[in-house]
């Protein structure tokens, strides 16, 4: 049995609508956690993070964190499911480069400028990052082509918290109510705080 360690209304709730997506077996163990925008909530004993945060998984012993790592670990777990390439598939270098992107260049792009602390380069990686993903989007409705991936999910759940952290382009909108229409967002979300 998967064990999703979660906390309500943070980065661990997409991994509820992964799971969900995936079809797959799971529980849920609620953890607090320090939350520093409203500086409420505090590191939780019960939480196998080894920095506290969420999400955190426990697969049979094995612990896995990081969003990007988790996602790839579900998906190759899940291969029936089809939300990533697998090995030997010709898509799958396009899946790791955009799981590997999200990590190393969306959220530090978005969190430097949300904490308003962006340089020249960082203004212009912001820049090539809006190009790349506008220019993907308006080719295919998902980042991988005519299928929803466990990268879409990550990428869609910055967007489903601050939509304006990137800009107002009608094809991000339109990725995003793509995502939000998906019934098994919707059982994510019903589960996300029960």
């Amino acid at each position: 049995m998967l064990t999703l360690f979660h906390a309500p209304r943070s980065r661990s709730t997409r991994f509820i609508w992964l799971l969900e997506e995936l079809g797959a077996p799971y529980e849920i163990r609620k953890v607090d956690i320090f939350r520093s925008v409203s500086n409420t909530g505090a590191r939780d004993p019960a939480n196998p993070h080894p920095h506290g945060q969420v999400p955190a998984l426990l697969d049979d012993g094995v612990l896995i964190t990081e969003s990007a790592a988790i996602a790839l670990y579900l998906t190759d777990k899940f291969p029936e499911a089809g939300l990533g390439p697998l090995i030997g598939d010709l898509g799958r270098g396009s899946y790791l480069s955009w799981l590997a992107y999200y990590a190393g260049v969306l959220e530090p792009c978005v969190t430097n400028l949300w904490k308003q602390r962006q340089d020249d380069q960082d203004k212009v990686q912001y820049h090539a990052l809006d190009d790349r993903l506008r220019s993907t989007l308006e080719a295919s409705p998902w980042l991988l082509g005519d299928k929803l991936s466990a990268a879409d999910i990550l990428f869609v759940s910055l967007l489903q918290f601050a939509r304006q952290m990137l800009p107002p382009h009608e094809v991000y909108d339109e990725w995003l109510a793509r995502a939000n229409a998906r019934p098994a967002l919707a059982r994510a979300l019903a589960k996300d705080d029960a």
